[in-house]
């Protein structure tokens, strides 16, 4: 039977996907299935690994069916993941030994304030990244440190450490492979990303035993083959790819200078630097991309809270039924009436990295209504957008002129248009919207053979959908201004 799809497992933060693409890059199906949000304590977030398998498998089949796609028709499977977040488990069961620790959660920043008085500069400069609980290695540290027996367990290499990436892989190929990507090992704070080695020094650090640790590959490269039993038949899995980069690289922003935004459960804005390691002195940091090769460098900046304010909105306040409903409530009144939210649900991040900061409506009058609420909501995406291209301009001393998006909410066409008014820059959405699963299928279909080329991608993927900016200079500084107000009020709020 001819092999003609690639299959993208993109698992994500509050649901896992999967999509199936033929040669042309094109989506001939899809299948996204939810999974609960462990909240234990305030600021503290969880996953269940074995709930997140169980869904990815039941969309992988779900996505087959809906196209009429068998097994034996698929070239290579493609992973990408939500970054940052942790499983330890057994290495001769497969059992977690705890759940996963979300890259959200915040229940180590009082130990990475520490940290960071301490090593910051040497956790910086060996791995790009601020001493932040947003990262892997205090994560980790954690379940060892608390679930009963884990560190003496990891001593003695009974137990792995994976990203959720290096998790699936290990499950699909029933156990054989254990490895990562370096886009996903530059975001554990303990890989060295310049020697492109797990570093020692920084494992001593968080008492971390290297016996732990996946091996480290291109994103694109052999990650096993799919058991039977796994996944219904044996399909090369050929790529593995944390979600930031693979929209990187599913936006095809693969030369310095070129730059992507997604808007998921929190935004994130990477921007390709080529060769160079760029240092921010602006509150990003320096990553690593996703190539079938060595990897260039990235300057992101990372917004926590983002979609995930969308939820809350759905689940927590009640005053929508669905996302999709945003747009045409907040299109409902002429601006926000003042009203001004601040999402710091669990504290900002870049560029300010303010762990104490927490969530704030701003501005509320007897005037304000349900439409006021939501359409401050989706400006705040945008706002902390802007705060984020502005420090990166700075490190990169010339202007964003153009910002590439993707991501959910970037269907949303409020948001999209005043994101190109609030940045006063041209913001271009492509017409498959879905980069991160594309980005992972792209470096599978291209280690396979089954993508010819860079260039040949390139040329299928002409149509954008262009948002100009549209406010005069007055009404945009006005708006910065009751933004900076509002975070110096939660500042303020948190510091005293």
């Amino acid at each position: 039977m001819d092999k003609k799809y690639i299959v993208s497992l993109d698992q994500g933060t509050t649901s896992s996907r999967a999509i199936v693409f033929d040669r042309t890059g094109k989506i001939v199906s899809k299948s996204q299935i939810e999974f609960r949000q462990i909240y234990p304590k305030p600021g503290w977030v969880e996953h269940d690994p074995k709930e997140i398998l169980a869904s990815q498998l039941q969309a992988f089949r779900e996505a087959l069916k809906a196209g009429g796609v068998s097994v034996q028709e698929i070239v290579a499977i493609g992973v990408a993941n939500q970054r940052e977040t942790v499983v330890v488990w057994d290495k001769f069961t497969g059992k977690p030994v705890y759940n996963a620790i979300v890259w959200q959660c915040r229940r180590t920043s009082e130990y990475c304030e520490k940290i960071k008085e301490r090593h910051g500069k040497l956790v910086y400069e060996k791995t790009g990244l601020n001493a932040d609980a947003y990262f892997s290695a205090s994560k980790i540290k954690w379940i060892l440190d608390n679930v009963p027996f884990a560190r003496a367990r990891a001593k003695k290499g009974e137990l792995l450490f994976g990203t959720i990436d290096t998790f699936l892989v290990w499950n699909l190929t029933g156990g054989k492979v254990h490895a990562t990507d370096y886009s996903n090992a530059s975001r554990t704070m303990l890989f060295n990303i310049h020697t492109l080695e797990w570093d020692s020094e920084l494992c001593d650090l968080f008492g971390i035993p290297k016996t732990m640790l996946p091996e480290v590959k291109p994103s694109g490269a052999d990650y096993g083959i799919s058991t039977a039993r796994s996944i219904g038949g044996e399909i090369p899995i050929c790529a593995a790819v944390g979600d930031q980069q693979s929209a990187l690289f599913g936006q095809l922003c693969t030369e310095a200078g070129e730059a992507k935004n997604t808007y998921g459960t929190g935004c994130f804005l990477l921007a390709n630097t080529g060769k160079q390691a760029v240092v921010s002195k602006n509150g990003l940091i320096t990553t690593l991309t996703a190539t079938l090769e060595k990897p260039d460098y990235a300057l992101e900046g990372s917004v926590f809270i983002a979609g995930a304010a969308v939820q809350w909105l759905r689940d927590g306040l009640g005053l929508i039924q669905n996302a999709a409903d945003t747009e045409e409530i907040a299109l409902s009144v002429p601006d926000a009436g003042g009203v001004c939210f601040v999402p710091a649900f669990v504290g900002l991040g870049a560029p300010h990295w303010d762990s104490e900061c927490r969530g704030m409506l701003y501005g509320i009058t007897r005037g304000t209504t349900r439409a006021h609420v939501v359409r401050a909501v989706l400006e705040s995406i945008a706002l902390q957008v802007f705060d984020v291209v502005h420090a990166m301009e700075q490190d990169l001393r010339r202007e964003v002129s153009r910002l590439c998006v993707d991501g959910g909410a970037s269907a949303n066409n409020f948001l999209m248009q005043f994101q190109a008014d609030i940045l006063g820059t041209e913001v271009l959405r492509p017409q498959i919207m879905e980069t991160t699963a594309l980005g992972a299928a792209y470096l599978a279909g291209l280690y396979t053979g089954f993508y010819p080329d860079l260039a040949t991608l390139r040329a299928g993927r002409k149509q954008y959908e262009a948002f100009m900016p549209e406010y005069d200079e007055a009404r945009r500084v006005e708006k910065l201004a009751n933004w900076e107000e509002a975070l110096k009020r939660d500042m303020y709020r948190a510091h005293g």
